[in-house]
């Protein structure tokens, strides 16, 4: 693999993109549409920009997880069906990228996120009956519905992971989560799973521009932790309204991109 043209100019605007996708990532998803292009930006080619980028935004998961860990509140009986689908899905997800193109997913990408973003809104609402919330009270018949779908998610995080974490969100909600700091630290665990299983299949298979990544890393791990621990200092009201603009407005991106 040729290394990608890495200077000084390059290095300062990953380690920015990398900061503000980890904030990003802590508090509401979609840091990978920032990282992501900034890597093509700089001339690393598609495939290992997705699995570089990856690498990158996990680190970040895993410090932004420092500052969610007091508001999980989810029984061992939800978590690890979840989390057991989301290895199982981060691992087909990596081994699809590195054997396909990226490109039916970017094709179908705004309508993945149209479809997270109106869930999010509307999670609630369709929620309904408490037999259908993933809490301590959660019925098997919810956790199933939850796992499929968790797994079907985790497939699309390990392949490329754009808007993960919105979709993560939009699920928790339809199934009967309101606390956005409650939903945000459950997130970062699936998420945290789904993504290191795939950061494993890319190191070893060689995808990964370690220079680039190894500036990001340090990036993001700075924007995940600051961006969780003062994410829980505003109201969750506002938390709720700035995922919901970030969903919309990455929707309105990919939409204008694909025209």
């Amino acid at each position: 693999m040729s290394p990608a043209y890495f200077n000084l100019p390059n290095a300062v605007l990953l380690i920015f993109a990398a900061v503000l996708g980890g904030a990003l990532n802590a508090v509401a998803g979609g840091g990978s549409f920032i990282v992501f292009p900034a890597l093509l930006f700089t001339g690393v080619p598609p495939v290992p920009a997705n699995a570089t980028s990856t690498v990158a935004m996990w680190t970040g998961l895993t410090f932004s997880g420092g500052a969610f860990r007091r508001h999980l509140n989810v029984s061992r009986r939800v978590l690890m069906p979840l989390v057991s689908v989301s290895l199982v899905g981060g691992a087909a997800g990596a081994w699809l990228l590195l054997r396909t193109s990226a490109h039916t997913f970017l094709q179908v990408l705004p309508w993945l996120m149209l479809t997270a973003t109106v869930l999010f809104i509307f999670g609630g609402k369709l929620a309904g009956s408490s037999a259908a919330r993933v809490d301590h009270s959660a019925s098997t018949k919810a956790i199933v519905a939850a796992s499929f779908f968790q797994l079907l998610v985790a497939v699309y995080g390990g392949y490329f992971g754009g808007g993960m974490s919105i979709v993560i969100l939009a699920m928790l909600a339809a199934f009967g989560m309101a606390d956005i700091h409650e939903m945000n630290a459950l997130k970062t665990i699936l998420s945290s799973a789904t993504n290191g299983v795939a950061v494993i299949i890319f190191i070893l298979k060689h995808a990964v521009y370690w220079p680039q990544a190894l500036v990001m890393i340090l990036g993001a791990s700075l924007g995940g932790y600051f961006g969780a621990k003062y994410s829980l200092l505003l109201p969750r009201v506002w938390v709720r309204w700035f995922v919901i603009a970030v969903g919309t407005g990455m929707t309105v991106y990919f939409f204008a991109r694909g025209h």
